[in-house]
């Protein structure tokens, strides 16, 4: 007999954040007014799913979007360190086109190599510590669901490896909006299916902030 399990990797909401710098792993970072509304709009949209299981990135603006989502099912929220935000060289900058580090020739040699990435954590380290996370996510909630809340290049990241896609890529065409779920469908061990939804909207991948 199949037993039928998802875990839902959700995308936290909008990040308060008027410097518009990178701001990655650093502390302090909270959701907006806008994050705020997006994660209880999650919540309603999740509220009659068989979530079970809810976990979430250690830093505050993922915390703050499964908050509402765990008390919509009575549930205590774990949390993962393997499901943080990439590290990243620019961390506390501005990196927006044209006006931000990029332009600085002492930043220019961080960029040499965009398959690894040379400015960053390896993809294929970001791909397999959130693999992890989603397996550990779905063992836990077996015959149920599961939400894990993480952030943009490590969802999208690992949505790229499940469909055996390069994990290099364009952030212009990432498909992983603000507060967007990709639900990863299991039959017993096996990923059968991967759907993508934005229950609070679509949202520019490029954004300042996002």
């Amino acid at each position: 007999m199949s037993e039928r399990t998802v875990v839902h990797v959700m995308r936290h909401g909008e990040v308060h954040n008027p410097e518009g710098i990178l701001y990655g792993r650093l502390p302090g970072f909270r959701l907006s007014d806008q994050g705020a509304a997006q994660a209880i709009k999650v919540a309603s949209v999740l509220a009659d799913h068989d979530i079970t299981y809810a976990v979430a990135s250690p830093l505050q603006r993922a915390q703050e979007t499964i908050a509402p989502i765990a008390k919509e099912h009575g549930l205590t929220v774990r949390t993962d360190d393997r499901l943080i935000e990439a590290d990243n060289v620019f961390e506390g900058l501005k990196v927006s086109i044209g006006d931000g580090a990029l332009r600085k020739p002492r930043h220019w040699p961080k960029m040499r190599d965009p398959f690894t990435p040379s400015w960053g954590e390896p993809y294929i380290q970001i791909a397999h510590r959130m693999l992890a996370g989603a397996t550990a996510a779905r063992d836990a909630a077996r015959g149920h669901e599961a939400i894990i809340v993480s952030h943009q290049l490590p969802v999208y990241t690992l949505r790229r490896f499940l469909e055996g896609k390069r994990l290099w890529h364009d952030p212009r065409g990432r498909q992983c909006s603000l507060a967007s779920i990709t639900s990863l469908m299991y039959d017993g061990d096996a990923l059968v299916d991967i759907v993508y939804s934005e229950p609070a909207g679509a949202s520019d991948p490029l954004a300042t902030g996002a």
